[in-house]
Formats: structure tokens, C-alpha cells, sequence
């Protein structure tokens, strides 16, 4: 989550919510009274009244989320992910007990958590392989590819099926490639691609 994320009151006009959104390049605005969360405002409500004649005339109140969906710093990631896809928003507030602001997350701190923990951005390796049905199979194939010097980061299912199998995505710190391959493909495993 962003700690500290920048706010309004009920005082700050449509113009300034705008301002503020375009100098700190986010789209959302936790609306506090206090510490105490009150409302959210989106760049999305803005643009939604933004055509609107009296657009000057309208107050904030009158376009924040009153009453929004929020989650606490304990909430899993996973769950406020979750939440922010089922509801099809941008962020969440996040609130202490006492509803108190003490951050915000949105889809762009939700992307940055998953290329953290898939290690995309670090210098890697990568084998795509068909396990098959075995249940054992998922533990031969990371121990062969230990054996054979790769150091598994992360590892990824594909949500769809190729030729009715699951492919399996093993992310390994940078290294030769081939040996693993040749490797798995003699115990009878279907390697996808491999890059190196």
C-alpha cells in the first residue's frame, strides 16, 4: 500500500481534487475529516460530472464514494485484490479500527507485489513444462531441475489448458538452460519453451 497517500476535505473543490490528481499523477483521493476517512473520489467521478454545465457549481461532496470500501493494513493482498476486481475499482482506502486513513492501495501496488514475488524483473531464466497427471510430478520436476544447478524464484499455472494439460512456469535465477531441458525431457516431461 502507498502510506501517507495524499487527501482532501469536503472544502476542496472539483478543480483542486483535478490539480491535485494531475501533480501527484494518481487517480484516486481518500476524503478525510481529521484522520478519519469519510469519502473517496475517484478520477473517474470527476470525469463522469466533468461535461456537466455547472461542473464549477458542484461540490465534492456531491461526487465522492460516501461510505467506501476499505480494508485494513492486516488484509491480505490477495483480498484486496480480489475486492478490487469484484467491484471493478482502481483502489481501496485503507483504515485503521477506528476508520482512521493510514493508506491507500491500488492496482498499481497490486501489479508491483505480483512482478515482486514473481521476480519478473530480475535477470532470469525460465522453462515452460506439461507435468502430466501425476500428482508426484510437480516435486520431480523442480528436484530435476535443482539437480541440474536451477534455482526455482517463482512458478506460474497457466489458467487455460494446452491440449488439455496444465503448463507449469518455473522462473530460476539466471542460468544455462539446456542441460535442465534435455534433462526433463528424458524423464518423459514435455518442455514448452526454455529461455535462457
Amino acid at each position: 500500500m502507498t502510506k501517507d497517500p495524499v487527501t482532501v476535505t469536503r472544502s476542496h473543490s472539483l478543480q483542486e481534487c483535478i490539480d491535485l490528481m494531475k501533480s501527484h499523477s494518481i487517480r484516486h483521493l481518500p476524503v478525510v475529516e481529521g484522520q478519519r476517512l469519510i469519502g473517496f473520489v475517484t478520477e473517474g467521478d470527476i470525469r463522469q460530472v466533468f461535461l456537466v454545465s455547472l461542473f464549477e457549481e458542484l461540490k465534492l461532496e456531491e461526487v465522492m464514494i460516501e461510505d467506501p470500501i476499505t480494508v485494513t493494513a492486516d488484509t491480505e493482498i490477495e483480498e484486496a485484490a480480489k475486492i478490487i476486481y469484484y467491484n471493478k475499482i482502481g483502489g481501496l482506502p485503507v483504515v485503521d479500527d477506528e476508520d482512521r486513513l493510514v493508506g491507500i492501495i491500488t492496482v498499481a501496488d497490486i501489479m508491483a507485489a505480483f512482478i515482486e514475488l514473481m521476480g519478473v524483473l530480475k535477470s532470469s531464466s525460465r522453462i515452460d513444462v506439461i507435468l502430466g497427471e501425476d500428482p508426484a510430478a510437480f516435486e520431480r520436476v523442480s528436484s530435476l531441475i535443482r539437480s541440474r544447478g536451477g534455482e526455482i524464484i517463482s512458478v506460474g499455472i497457466s489458467g487455460h489448458r494446452l491440449r488439455k494439460k496444465r503448463v507449469y512456469f518455473f522462473r530460476l535465477k539466471k542460468c544455462n538452460v539446456k542441460n535442465i531441458t534435455k534433462t526433463l525431457e528424458k524423464a518423459g516431461y514435455q518442455v514448452v519453451s526454455s529461455v535462457g
